[in-house]
């Protein structure tokens, strides 16, 4: 049998898996303008493709050779030989495939407003699934300071210190250097920390995707909101508290803007009876992505009929973004039974105002100091 393996081999070699590692590609200008892209290979050969630092293509092994070629300006009669000499396809048909990936990516570069993370139609693995190098994500929880009269059950007894500006600055590039491509600024309520946007600057100029979840209420300032949306601000998760005024005018302020909004509304007792009306004007003003949790497990049986009463009106529901700090476990969680929500860990990985990492925000087991030990030695205990 052996001698039968080796002599299929011989005549039908396996294709080696492209290298593993980050690579770049900057555009010139052209008739759609410039764009970056950002590549990430997995030993398995799958990938990561970041556009313009502000959407997270997940590939399979497929799309992501293609990509791999796409960033090293191969041309496409050199695609057509390379997928013919490793694949032995029909130089035909894999020139075809190739125009059907870079269609998909230019509609993707030149729409505005996408998601945070998306795919490409090259048959997905379910998420989660596949070993990598790095969590695709990182949750920065900048400061568990929160406005006055905002709940909070953030342990601030037990992360006593916050780091400077120059501190994340290093979290950041060490993040970078370790292949992750997407940063959500969190807390407590980080628009309280007043160097938020220079953060936010320093993301988009290493080429992390970089996302904020807040209460909305500093954002009722369109000058300081253009102020992080210049600085490269991609995505944004807004808190509902309904009774706040503030909230709404961020939520009608930021609609017509370019940047993909969530509406994270917290489920309780006094809201549930206004969540069809509340849904309907979200709707009304242009939001098309729901984040739910719940203030008590009790209401676990309401938030399996609010979550179908937003299928029904047409939103998306938004399960795996980090939402506020509380007594009860975070994202509440997909639904499912289990503590840990099944992307912690891997997906995902917390880090607080000190710079310890956490599998998951309220999963209490630290697993290092993303400033002072070795990323290897975190991702290996994750």
């Amino acid at each position: 049998m052996k001698q039968i393996t080796n002599l299929y081999e011989r005549f039908f070699p396996t294709a080696r898996v492209l290298p593993a590692g980050i690579y770049h590609f900057q555009s010139n200008e052209g008739a759609n303008g410039p764009y970056r892209l950002h590549l990430r290979l997995e030993a398995d050969g799958e990938g990561i493709l970041i556009l313009n630092a502000s959407t997270v293509l997940h590939l399979n092994k497929t799309a992501a050779e293609f990509a791999y070629y796409l960033v090293h300006s191969y041309s496409d009669d050199e695609v057509s030989k390379q997928m013919r000499k490793r694949y032995n396809v029909d130089p035909e048909v894999a020139r075809k495939d190739y125009d059907q990936f870079k269609s998909q990516l230019d509609t993707l570069i030149n729409t505005p407003d996408l998601d945070p993370v998306t795919f490409l139609d090259f048959d997905q693995k379910d998420l989660y699934t596949a070993a990598v190098s790095a969590p695709y994500r990182l949750d920065c929880a900048l400061t568990y300071l929160t406005d006055e009269g905002s709940q909070s059950y953030a342990p601030v007894d037990r992360v006593k210190g916050e780091l400077a500006l120059a501190d994340w600055k290093i979290i950041l590039d060490n993040a970078w250097k370790a292949g992750i491509p997407h940063v959500i600024f969190t807390g407590g309520e980080p628009t309280l920390r007043k160097d938020l946007p220079e953060i936010i600057a320093y993301a988009e100029k290493i080429g992390l995707v970089s996302g904020l979840m807040t209460n909305g209420i500093r954002l009722a300032d369109m000058d300081y909101t253009r102020t992080l949306l210049m600085n490269g601000l991609d995505h944004l998760t807004i808190v509902l508290d309904t009774e706040n005024d503030q909230a709404w005018s961020a939520i009608r302020l930021i609609m017509p803007e370019d940047i993909s909004v969530t509406v994270h509304i917290t489920l309780t007792e006094p809201v549930l009876p206004e969540v069809n009306s509340l849904l309907d004007y979200l709707v009304k003003l242009g939001v098309r992505n729901i984040s739910l949790s719940i203030g008590d497990l009790a209401l676990k049986e309401d938030l399996k009929q609010v979550s179908q009463m937003v299928s029904e009106k047409g939103l998306k529901l938004v399960w795996d973004l980090p939402v506020p700090y509380s007594h009860l476990h975070p994202v509440a969680l997909e639904l499912a039974e289990t503590e840990v929500p099944q992307g912690a860990g891997k997906a995902w990985l917390y880090v607080e105002p000190d710079g310890d990492v956490l599998p998951a925000q309220g999963v209490n087991e630290v697993l290092g100091n993303l400033l002072n030990d070795p990323w290897e030695k975190i991702w290996k205990k994750s």
